[in-house]
């Protein structure tokens, strides 16, 4: 029922998401698109198999959408408290087709959907009310494209390759026992540890790099 769709890196500004990135992998993520629904913009870069990263920051240009935004982006101080505390590889994406069915009984872990860009939908995506991440970003958000496939010709190739994924929980087996009852696919590998701990290996031209 859900696919991993892409990686968050989840950055108090963009510059200083990029720079992470590029210490962790040796590369320079492009810039990818402004959300002017969400009063954010990201970086964005291809991983293989139609799964990609995002470096994903509020838009001080932007404008506020009138309701919570996505990843927890509202709460500035804990965004920054998060980073400096050296979690930024904070999130994952998990993609469905079947949006309604994930989400019964389940709002209060995923939250509620909504229908974005407000006013003109393309896609559903899943925000809890405060904005907060699914189970302190634990939990996949959850994004429906109504049967579209995201296009990955807009989003840069620079031949690195996602190779392992896993993150560490003092709950993990309750995050196991979710993560199976939704039939995930290519989810994270998930361990016992003492806080919430992502990390991602992947290949680069110069070799297999960890971003965490």
């Amino acid at each position: 029922m859900l696919t991993l769709d892409h990686l968050t890196v989840i950055a108090p500004t963009l510059v200083e998401g990029v720079a992470h990135v590029r210490d962790c992998l040796g590369l320079d993520v492009p810039f990818g698109q402004r959300h002017g629904y969400m009063g954010t913009h990201n970086h964005l870069l291809q991983l293989g198999e139609s799964v990609y990263l995002e470096i994903v920051a509020l838009d001080p240009d932007g404008t506020h959408p009138g309701r919570a935004r996505w990843f927890g982006l509202d709460d500035e101080k804990q965004v920054r408290r998060d980073w400096d505390a050296g979690h930024r590889l904070r999130g994952w994406v998990a993609r469905t087709e079947r949006i309604d069915d994930v989400l019964k009984g389940r709002e209060a872990t995923f939250g509620r959907k909504v229908g974005l860009p407000m006013g003109a939908p393309v896609f559903d995506f899943a925000i809890p009310d405060d904005g907060s991440l699914p189970w302190g970003g634990a939990a996949p958000s959850i994004i429906d494209r109504r049967g579209k496939q995201r296009s990955m010709a807009s989003i840069a190739d620079l031949g690195a390759r996602l190779r392992g994924f896993s993150l560490e929980h003092p709950q993990a087996e309750a995050l196991v026992a979710l993560l199976q009852e939704l039939g995930t696919d290519r989810g994270p590998v998930v361990s016992h540890g003492p806080e919430l701990r992502y990390r991602a290996q992947i290949e680069t031209s110069t070799g297999l790099h960890e971003l965490s």
